[in-house]
């Protein structure tokens, strides 16, 4: 490749930088919470995340010593919970050793919820430290120009990308410029499908442009068909328009967040099935449920069917002993997950 290939780059990157708000910010807790949300996630769906998070907890001080309720609910429609949990967790891991940040990759690769990738961002972007990311816009990028048919899902393919670019992040003497122009090259021009060949600065060395393979790389392995789960979720509401939810407490998916009382199902639920779920998940009885619709949403790994039930009258109150903990609330005051607000979309008047 030739020595040239650092100067198009951040040629490239200068004439076409994107605007957002923790570009340039001078704090690196804030590139930090950036760094976080957009793992997983669009730039366009963070920016008003980045900014409304910030003004809630505008210090890494501030967000370790805030209940995980205020962090989950700041974080409610962002998805992937675990980075919010993580982030706090981290947040007190630093407040514990006296609030210094550290200042190298390897400092923050001992944070909860911060990975080769992430550590080698934000050291770069804040403190000039000659260490290149290898994300999956990155990956994309260079997997193209030099035709490897590497599975970069695995480390040691991500291990020999970043020894590939370690030269030529050095030769940049811009570390952080060079990262964010290989992630915006391929968050922008080299799109995983119809890519702008063009208009990129490494399409005269890209291998997959000369031979017509974009398509091709990265290589990636067949994906297994999402297996499809059905649930069934029980909508009450109280005398004061209240809604009855159940909070979701075990480490794993969604934990910390609070949804409506429900229950996995082998087949399609029923009504039956529905009141059953409200007995056991709260301790309310009642001899009626009224079917609302369906939810679908994907995960990760599977696809999930909510059947959504509504019920018009109940007796008996939440034990506020019972675990899982259940309570009448108002939907804004508690972080609920995305198959919860659509369920609750289906009706607005129950």
């Amino acid at each position: 490749m030739p020595a040239t290939l650092h100067r198009r780059l951040l040629a490239w990157y200068d004439a076409h930088k994107r605007e957002m708000p923790w570009r340039g910010h001078p704090d690196p807790y804030a590139v930090w919470v950036s760094e976080i949300m957009l793992q997983q996630t669009q730039v366009e769906t963070v920016r008003g995340y980045f900014a409304r998070f910030l003004a809630a907890f505008p210090s890494a001080a501030a967000l370790a010593a805030a209940p995980q309720q205020d962090v989950l609910k700041a974080w409610e429609g962002l998805g992937y919970y675990s980075r919010a949990r993580n982030l706090q967790k981290a947040a007190q891991a630093v407040a514990a050793r006296g609030g210094i940040l550290p200042r190298d990759a390897a400092g923050w690769a001992t944070l909860p919820g911060v990975g080769p990738y992430t550590a080698a961002a934000i050291a770069s972007i804040c403190f000039s430290e000659m260490t290149p990311v290898v994300d999956g816009n990155v990956i994309r990028v260079f997997a193209r120009v030099l035709g490897w048919p590497d599975d970069f899902r695995k480390p040691p393919a991500r291990a020999r990308l970043a020894a590939w670019l370690q030269p030529h992040i050095e030769a940049s003497k811009r570390p952080g410029d060079f990262n964010q122009a290989m992630m915006d090259l391929g968050a922008t021009l080299c799109a995983p499908r119809a890519p702008a060949c063009p208009a990129c600065p490494l399409h005269g060395d890209c291998l997959a442009r000369r031979e017509g393979r974009q398509a091709e790389f990265p290589v990636k392995p067949a994906k297994k068909a999402a297996p499809t789960r059905q649930a069934v979720a029980v909508l009450v509401r109280d005398a004061e328009g209240r809604v009855l939810f159940t909070q979701r407490t075990a480490e794993g998916l969604l934990s910390g967040l609070w949804e409506l009382p429900s229950a996995a199902a082998t087949g399609r639920p029923t009504r039956r099935d529905a009141l059953r779920a409200l007995r056991a998940e709260t301790g309310l009885a009642a001899a009626k449920a009224v079917p609302l619709g369906t939810v679908t949403h994907i995960f990760s790994h599977f696809r999930l069917l909510l059947h959504v039930y509504a019920v018009p009258a109940y007796t008996g109150a939440p034990d506020p002993a019972r675990q899982p903990p259940a309570r009448f609330a108002c939907p804004a005051d508690l972080p609920l997950s995305t198959a919860t607000r659509r369920a609750l979309a289906l009706s607005a008047t129950l």
